[in-house]
């Protein structure tokens, strides 16, 4: 349980490390006047963050007072996990292309933490914490939900009042809707993708035990409704 104990404060500091990081990240903004109040949350990466804030605590709580997370838990880090590393790829994906159109754009220290040591490291966790469960494949559709309908929101919103927070969502800085249409459909096969292979790595036979040492025994399974057996049939006399 030390090792699990552990795990559990670090799911907690994770928490309050995102907190300061989107305070940061927040009063930054506003300083440098690159958006306005009423946008800041309309991002994405924002909002992940802010689930990421919640699945932190709950499972931080959970780590602390149980032995095994329970399965709507281990469906839940993955689809809240699925959501922030796609923010981070996409993040250095929009950098990228801002350096390639010539614009320039500042990346403070609270953007580094949220989109790409917090993510990687609650990937790390993901792999070799102990007491998680197998993922179900089920989930992975699910993951596809939420930016689908941010997605179809954003858009609806930004051409009443103008303004994208990601430049591809905006017909007016791409070549047009097909464009547009191509770059949402690359983002969600990106979500999959990345929950594709969050399952994959909770079936991996690797898992930190109670005192910290490396065990190939597989993760334990979810729990499963009892399995019923057949009745023995009767010997015949001989």
């Amino acid at each position: 349980m030390q090792t699990r104990r552990i795990f559990g404060w670090l799911r907690l500091l994770a928490a309050a490390v995102c907190v300061v990081s989107l305070a940061h990240r927040m009063l930054w903004g506003m300083g440098s006047q690159t958006l306005a109040s009423q946008n800041f949350f309309a991002y994405l990466t924002i909002q992940s963050n802010i689930a990421f804030v919640a699945l932190a605590i709950v499972a931080g709580v959970t780590c602390l007072r149980r032995a095994e997370d329970p399965g709507w838990l281990t469906s839940v880090r993955v689809l809240v996990l699925s959501w922030t590393v796609t923010a981070g790829l996409a993040f250095s994906i929009i950098v990228w292309q801002a350096g390639v159109r010539g614009i320039p754009i500042t990346v403070p220290w609270s953007d580094v933490v949220l989109h790409y040591v917090l993510p990687a490291l609650a990937v790390l966790a993901w792999a070799v914490g102990p007491g998680r469960r197998v993922a179900s494949w089920r989930i992975v559709p699910f993951v596809l939900l939420y930016p689908a309908l941010w997605g179809i929101f954003t858009i609806w919103r930004g051409r009443i009042i103008g303004w994208y927070p990601y430049y591809f969502l905006d017909p007016r800085q791409v070549s047009g809707l097909p464009e547009m249409a191509l770059s949402c459909l690359a983002a969600l096969a990106i979500f999959a993708v990345v929950a594709v292979a969050l399952v994959l790595i909770s079936r991996m036979p690797v898992s930190l035990p109670p005192w910290g040492v490396i065990s190939s025994r597989p993760p334990t399974p979810a729990r499963r409704g009892p399995v019923r057996r057949g009745r023995r049939p009767a010997r015949r006399g001989r």
